[in-house]
């Protein structure tokens, strides 16, 4: 297990939400402690643990389209940017 400093930088293999390219798949690891909407992102199912797959983003950059679990959703890229992701392994087939 990776340890993280006492100021919650993120390793080298961790990335925000916002920074995923489309067709990612990723699980998050936190959520920033600023956050204005960590409630909202728990009450929709957007918690440490879960997987998500990038589906597409605007293309202006405001919305971000991202799929938890069975249902496809979109978030601003400002809160996106607060969801710490780490990126899942990809199976071999």
């Amino acid at each position: 297990m990776e340890e993280k400093c006492c100021c919650a930088c993120k390793s080298s293999s961790e990335m925000s939400l916002a920074e995923l390219p489309i067709g990612t798949r990723a699980t998050i690891v936190g959520i920033s402690s600023k956050s204005r909407g960590r409630k909202k992102f728990a009450d929709i199912g957007i918690v440490p643990g879960t997987e998500l797959l990038i589906e597409a983003h605007a293309p202006f950059g405001g919305l971000i389209r991202v799929k938890v679990m069975e249902t496809s959703m979109a978030l601003h890229r400002d809160d996106a940017a607060d969801i710490i992701m780490k990126e899942t392994e990809a199976a071999n087939a």
